[in-house]
């Protein structure tokens, strides 16, 4: 009688899938400490006990306490200014998009998480400048780059005249931020705009029109 064959030994697949219920809550974590406490300030233990997980959970989410405050960076810039706000339309003025923008832009850099972790980049000596590189990166660079492709579209379709795109939109998002900002970091008691924030993005959609726009 032959020797029976031994059974294929079963190929491993590629592992447990990450759970992104788990994920989701580490973000919303990540979130809520990192503008309060800044990145030096909060640890990863800190970070998995605030979202009820395992710091071995946390770990198998993102490799370090960087990647996981870039991420929470991107998904903050993304809820408020997603993809959708740098679709030119394809009917109506312009000015109604650039608005929109800027509306959405003036929300996320006066909101408080912004205006908090924007101090504590300039309040740490020695952490600001890994810190501010990390923010940057996430954050306001997507931000101008979005807005830069979107530019080059309306001078595409001819509704705006513009030599240098990505200067363009370094000008209109920082007339957008311009005193309202700067006064914010002081407390938004000293704002001017505080309360009527149509007005001072409607002031920068003119300004930037007034430049821009088709002689």
């Amino acid at each position: 009688m032959s020797a029976t064959a031994p059974a294929p030994r079963r190929r491993r697949g590629p592992g447990r899938p990450k759970d992104p219920e788990k994920r989701a809550a580490i973000l919303a974590a990540a979130k809520r400490l990192f503008p309060r406490h800044g990145l030096d300030g909060v640890s990863m233990d800190q970070l998995a006990a605030e979202a009820g997980v395992s710091k071995l959970t946390l770990y198998s989410h993102f490799r370090d306490k960087d990647a996981l405050f870039i991420e929470a960076v991107k998904e903050k810039c993304q809820e408020q200014m997603p993809d959708e706000a740098f679709a030119l339309p394809a009917r109506g003025p312009l000015r109604q998009a650039l608005l929109g923008i800027g509306l959405r832009f003036h929300a996320l850099v006066s909101s408080e998480d912004a205006v908090n972790l924007q101090r504590m980049i300039l309040a740490e000596p020695r952490n600001g400048p890994k810190f501010g590189r990390l923010f940057y990166e996430a954050g306001p660079q997507r931000v101008i780059e979005s807005f830069r492709r979107f530019l080059e579209r309306a001078v595409a379709a001819g509704v705006l005249e513009v030599d240098d795109t990505a200067e363009a939109a370094r000008h209109f998002l920082c007339l957008l931020k311009g005193e309202v900002n700067m006064r914010m970091l002081c407390g938004p008691e000293f704002c001017a705009h505080a309360d009527d924030p149509e007005a001072h993005v409607a002031s920068v959609v003119d300004f930037f029109l007034r430049a821009y726009a088709p002689r």
